[in-house]
C-alpha cells in the first residue's frame, strides 16, 4: 500500500497560505499573472511533493534578461516559448514542507534555489560539469515552468541554505553564479587589465567579482551613460567608457587608450552583441583572451584574421556548475556586495509592471525585484 499523503510529507504552518499564482507569457506575447500548481490544497496535503523535494515559499525573485526576452521574442535559440509558460529563474524563499527521504533541510530554512535540474547520468553530469547536461530541466526555460510564483516544488539538492542572507541576495546568488562560472573559466590574475563590456547586471556583476580578484585597470563599457554612471558608483576605481557608432576596430583603439594604452588581458563580454564582440577581438593584446558570457544572435561575424595573426582565444560559457556554495560564502562574507544592484522593488500582483520597468532602457533599472508574499 502505497503511504498516505500525511506520512510522505511533513508541513510548515500552512493555515495562512495564499493563492498560488505565477506570472506567464505565451507564444503570442502575453504577460499576465494568474492562478498556477502547486495549489495551495496540495500545499498543505503534501499529495504533489516527490521524494527528495521539499516546497518552497518564494520570497523574492529577480527578473532577467532572458525572462524578458522569452516574454519579447518568444525564444532564445532554439528554446522557444509554445505554450502557457511561468517566468522566473533568480528566486529565494522560504521551506514549508519537506518530504521525509529529505534529511538536510527542515521546515524554516530559508534558501536559494538552483534552477539546475541536471540528469546525474550523462557524461557532463559526471565529471562535474552538469550545466551541459542534455537532459537537464532548467527552471524558467520552455517547456520548464520558473520561479515567478508563491510556492514551487523543487528538489532539496539544489536549494541551498543562506542563513540569515537578505532574500534578495539569495536570489541574486543566481546572476552571481554567471559571472563566477567566467571568471573561473577566464583564469582572470592580479594585476590583469581587463575589459568589461556592457553594464548591465551580469556586466556590472562581473566588474565586482574582477575587481574583487584585483584585476586592474578596469574598463567597462556600455551605451548608456546612466549605467556606466551606476558602475563608478558600484566600483569608483572602473574607468568608463560610452560606445559611440564606431567600427570595431576604431572603438578598440579608444577603449585601449582608456586603458592609457595597455591592452586588455582578459575582455568579459557580457552583451553577446557582435560589434562588442569584434571590437573585443580589436582591443586584445596578443595572446589575450575575450570570454564570451552574453547571450547573441544564432550566427554573427567576427573578425577572424584579427583573432588568428594575434592569437586571441575566444571562450564561451553555458551558465554555470558547482558556483553557488562560493557564491555564498562571497556574499556572506561581504567580499561581493550585491544589495546596490537593486533598483525597483514590486509585489508579484504587478508583475506586469515590473516586467515593463525592466524593459524600459529609460526607467534607470538595473535589477527590478518581485516580492512574491508579504
Amino acid at each position: 500500500m502505497s503511504p498516505s499523503a500525511a506520512e510522505t510529507v511533513t508541513n510548515g504552518d500552512v493555515k495562512s497560505l495564499k493563492p498560488n499564482i505565477g506570472v506567464f507569457t505565451n507564444p503570442k506575447h502575453d504577460l499576465w499573472v494568474s492562478e498556477t500548481t502547486p495549489s495551495v490544497e496540495s500545499v498543505k496535503s503534501g499529495e504533489d511533493l516527490k521524494p527528495g523535494e521539499v516546497t518552497v515559499a518564494i520570497r523574492s525573485t529577480g527578473i532577467c534578461g532572458s525572462d524578458v526576452h522569452f516574454w519579447h521574442a518568444g525564444c532564445i535559440g532554439p528554446m522557444i516559448v509554445e505554450d502557457d509558460h511561468v517566468l522566473g529563474h533568480e528566486s529565494a524563499g522560504e521551506v514549508i514542507a519537506v518530504h521525509p527521504s529529505v534529511k538536510h533541510l527542515k521546515i524554516g530554512d530559508r534558501v536559494a534555489v538552483e534552477p539546475n535540474v541536471p540528469c546525474h547520468a550523462c557524461e557532463p553530469c559526471l565529471t562535474g560539469r552538469y550545466n551541459g547536461c542534455d537532459n537537464v530541466e532548467f527552471s524558467s526555460t520552455p517547456p520548464i515552468w520558473g520561479f515567478l510564483r508563491r510556492y514551487v516544488n523543487h528538489p532539496a539538492v539544489w536549494c541551498h541554505k543562506i542563513g540569515d542572507m537578505s532574500y534578495e541576495n539569495g536570489a541574486m546568488l543566481e546572476p552571481l553564479s554567471v559571472a563566477l562560472a567566467g571568471m573561473q573559466r577566464a583564469n582572470i590574475n592580479l594585476g590583469d587589465p581587463v575589459l568589461i563590456c556592457g553594464a548591465g547586471p551580469i556586466g556590472l556583476i562581473t566588474l565586482l567579482c574582477c575587481a574583487a580578484a584585483g584585476a586592474c585597470p578596469l574598463v567597462i563599457t556600455d551605451i548608456s551613460e546612466t549605467r556606466l554612471a551606476f558602475a563608478k558608483e558600484l566600483c569608483p576605481r572602473v574607468i568608463t567608457h560610452k560606445v559611440e557608432r564606431d567600427t570595431p576596430e576604431d572603438a578598440a583603439k579608444k577603449i585601449v587608450q582608456s586603458f592609457g594604452g595597455v591592452e586588455p588581458a582578459v575582455t568579459m563580454e557580457c552583451t553577446g552583441v557582435e560589434s562588442s564582440i569584434a571590437t573585443a577581438i580589436w582591443a586584445s593584446k596578443f595572446g589575450g583572451k575575450v570570454f564570451i558570457i552574453g547571450v547573441g544572435k544564432n550566427e554573427i561575424n567576427i573578425p577572424f584574421m584579427r583573432a588568428s595573426v594575434r592569437e586571441v582565444d575566444i571562450q564561451l560559457q553555458y551558465r554555470y556548475a558547482n558556483t553557488w556554495p562560493r557564491a555564498i560564502r562571497l556574499v556572506e562574507s561581504g567580499v561581493i556586495n550585491l544589495s546596490k544592484l537593486v533598483t525597483h522593488r514590486f509585489n508579484l500582483e504587478e508583475a506586469t509592471k515590473a516586467f515593463e520597468t525592466s524593459a524600459d532602457p529609460k526607467s534607470g533599472a538595473i535589477k527590478v525585484m518581485i516580492q512574491s508574499l508579504d
